[in-house]
Parts: C-alpha cells; sequence; structure tokens
C-alpha cells in the first residue's frame, strides 16, 4: 500500500495530480477539503476559504496539530489501498506524517499568474477572488512560525518530490510517471 500526501500553492495543479493518480493507477482519494466541508456544514458555517481555514485552525488547536491529516490516514490504511490524500497545509502534519509511515509528500507549484488564470476558470465556491485577494490569501497561508496553522512553503520544503507545473497536462503526467516509478 502506498500513500502520497500532496501539497501546494494555490491553483497548482493539485487536483490533476489526484485525478491523475485515480485514474492511471486506482489510487482512492481521501481530501482534507472533504472533511473540512462536512465539519463547516455541522456547524452551519458559509463554505468559503476563511472558513476552512478558520476551522481548520480551530481543530489542530482543538485536538493537536495533525489531528485531520492522521483522521484521513486511519481511514486509508484501514482500506489497504493505494491512497492519495489532499492536502497538507501546516508543518506539525507534515512533520507528523514523517512517524507514520510508507507515504510520500508530493509537493506542487507554478507561477504565480498562471495559478491565478487557473482558478478563475475552474470557479469553484472558494476561487471567486480578485488577484489582489488571490496574493492576499497566498501570504496568509504561505508562512507561519505556529506549527498547527498554515506554512505551506516549510511544507513543500518537507516534500520527498517536487513537480513544476507551468506547461501541458502530459508534461505534469510525464513527471507523475517518472515518479510512481
Amino acid at each position: 500500500m502506498i500513500i502520497i500526501w500532496i501539497t501546494w500553492t494555490l491553483g497548482a495543479g493539485k487536483g490533476t495530480i489526484v485525478d491523475y493518480l485515480v485514474k492511471t493507477f486506482q489510487f482512492q482519494h481521501f481530501s482534507v477539503r472533504a472533511f473540512l466541508i462536512q465539519e463547516i456544514e455541522k456547524r452551519g458555517l458559509p463554505i468559503s476559504r476563511d472558513t476552512m481555514v478558520l476551522v481548520a485552525n480551530e481543530l489542530r488547536a482543538q485536538y493537536w496539530s495533525s489531528y485531520i491529516i492522521e483522521q484521513l490516514y486511519q481511514q486509508a490504511k484501514a482500506s489497504w489501498k493505494d491512497t492519495i490524500i489532499e492536502s497538507i497545509r501546516a508543518v506539525g502534519e507534515a512533520e507528523a506524517l514523517k512517524g507514520l509511515g510508507n507515504f510520500r509528500l508530493f509537493a506542487v507549484d507554478a507561477e504565480q499568474k498562471i495559478r491565478y488564470e487557473r482558478i478563475v476558470l475552474r470557479g469553484s465556491e472558494t476561487d471567486k477572488v480578485t488577484y489582489d485577494e488571490f496574493i492576499m490569501n497566498e501570504k496568509r497561508e504561505m508562512t507561519n512560525d505556529n506549527p498547527a496553522k498554515q506554512n505551506i512553503a516549510k511544507c513543500m520544503q518537507l516534500a520527498d518530490h517536487h513537480f513544476t507545473n507551468n506547461g501541458t497536462f502530459d508534461d505534469l503526467y510525464n513527471q507523475i510517471k517518472e515518479t510512481i516509478k
């Protein structure tokens, strides 16, 4: 059983990697986003990037810094299937993974303008932002001294494999295939 976790910059292609692994290599998929949406709905809050950050930080503070990812890890481990889990955003999560065994941490990045164009095209409920809001959201999530809060830059430094996604789908798929080998 292989468990792959993924971290990324906003709009870099995390979903593309997940979809590719699911379709091409029959990985099952678990999502921190889906986990958080369930929690947000239980609380009767609006679904937005800000609410997701707030609820994730509250759960990490209430329990422990790797609480969310450990819940998803237990689900993956119980299935005994190759699994892709997205996403890792907090250093406490990334460091906790090192103790769980049998996993790889992937990081994907792309140029900022390309990433913004992608999220505009994607148009999910959390993507309806101006370019300035996009930059502000990214700055807020990129660094933080608290291991229970978002620090995507540090998580990316801890990754086992890095992908640059400035090109075509096939360019990214070739990077993934080479890594999976």
